[in-house]
C-alpha cells in the first residue's frame, strides 16, 4: 500500500481513541506503519510533516510514548515543541483550556497530549483549532499503545481473525486494556481478560469480552498473553496477594497454546507482574512494542494531518 491510498482512507482530524474506528481503517494505519517502518530506515518522508509544529503535551510522567512520539514527529520533518508541565504556568494555576490555547495561538498545530483525567482530549478537540492526538487519559483511553500492540501481535501471529488474546491484570484501571479491547475485537481476535475480581468487575457486560477469575482458566487456549503494569499511582491495592496468585513466569506459560508470546506495555514491575526471565526471554515481545511506537505514531501523525 501506498502512503497517499493509505491516507485516503482516513478522515479524521484527531485520534482520541480507537473505539468505533472500523477494521478497514486500522488495518490501514497499521499497513503505513509497516510503510514507515522502512520509510524511517532509509530516510524517507523527512518532509512529510515540514509545515507542522508538533507539541507535546504530556500531564503524567511518560518515556516510550512520549519519545517515540517526538521521533515520529522529526522523522517526518516537523518542528517538535516539547512543553515542560512542570515548568510552565500549570505551576502557577493555569487552566487546561489556557495552557492549550496559548499553544495554539503560538503555532502548535498539531498537540499530542497526555492527561490524568479521562475525557481531556475531547475536551482539547472541542476547544481549540488543533487536531489532537490523544496519549493517554485517565483510566479512558491510549489509543497509539493500541496500535502498536495490535501491530507488534500481526507482526508474529499473522491476521488476527480466531485468535484469543489474553489481558491479565489491573484491567480496572488501564487505560491500555480498554483501547485494546475495542482494536482487537475490530481485528478479528477473541479477547479474554483476567485478574482479581475487583479488577475486572464490569467486564462481563461489554460485548464479545472474556472474563476469567483464575490464572488457569485465563491463560487455557491463548494465543497471545498480554500482562499489564499494577498502577500503584492509581490506588491498585493487594500486590503482595497478586504476585502469589498471577504473577507470570515460564512455568505458569506452559499452559498457553505452543510459542504463544507475552507482551507488556510498560513499564514493567518485574517480580510483580511478570518475571525477569520471562520478560527477557525468548517469548518476550516488549522489546518488539517498544520499537513499534515510532513507526506507529509516525503513521498516525501523517494520516491526522492528511499529509501522507
Amino acid at each position: 500500500m501506498t502512503l497517499e491510498a493509505a491516507a485516503r482512507t482516513w478522515s479524521h482530524r484527531h485520534l482520541l481513541d480507537v473505539e468505533g474506528l472500523g477494521r478497514d481503517e486500522l488495518e490501514h494505519v497499521l499497513d503505513l506503519a509497516v510503510e514507515m517502518r522502512e520509510a524511517r530506515r532509509t530516510r524517507s518522508h523527512r518532509s512529510v510533516l515540514e509545515a507542522e509544529t508538533v507539541g507535546l503535551a504530556f500531564y503524567e510522567a511518560s518515556t516510550r510514548t512520549r519519545v517515540s512520539f517526538e521521533l515520529a514527529a522529526v522523522a517526518l520533518g516537523a518542528t517538535v515543541v516539547d512543553l515542560a508541565i512542570a515548568g510552565s504556568s500549570v505551576g502557577k494555576g493555569e487552566s487546561l483550556v489556557d495552557t492549550l490555547r496559548t499553544l495554539e495561538r503560538t503555532g502548535v498545530t498539531t498537540l499530542v497530549l497526555r492527561h490524568g483525567s479521562s475525557g481531556a482530549p475531547h475536551l482539547a478537540a472541542r476547544t481549540t483549532g488543533m487536531r489532537i492526538v490523544n496519549a493517554g487519559d485517565g483510566t479512558h483511553a491510549h489509543p497509539t499503545q493500541a496500535l502498536l500492540d495490535a501491530l507488534t501481535l500481526r507482526d508474529a501471529l499473522g491476521p488476527l481473525d480466531g485468535r484469543r488474546v489474553t489481558i491479565v491484570g489491573d484491567i480496572l484501571h488501564s487505560r491500555v486494556a480498554r483501547s485494546n479491547i475495542h482494536a482487537l475485537r475490530a481485528l478479528g481476535a477473541t479477547v479474554r481478560v483476567a485478574g482479581p475480581s475487583a479488577w475486572v468487575a464490569g467486564f462481563e457486560a461489554w460485548p464479545g469480552v472474556e472474563v476469567a477469575t483464575t490464572l488457569e482458566a485465563a491463560l487455557e487456549g491463548s494465543d497471545a498473553v498480554m500482562t499489564l503494569r499494577v498502577q500503584l499511582e492509581r490506588g491498585a491495592g493487594g500486590v503482595a496477594a497478586y504476585t502469589e496468585q498471577w504473577r507470570l513466569d515460564d512455568e505458569r506459560m506452559a499452559m498457553v497454546l505452543p510459542g504463544a508470546p507475552v507482551l507488556h506495555p510498560g513499564p514493567t514491575n518485574e517480580g510483580i507482574e511478570l518475571t525477569a526471565a520471562l520478560a527477557n526471554g525468548p517469548r518476550s515481545l516488549i522489546g518488539r512494542q517498544v520499537e513499534n511506537g515510532v513507526p506507529v505514531r509516525m503513521a498516525v501523525l501523517a494520516q491526522v494531518t492528511g499529509a501522507a
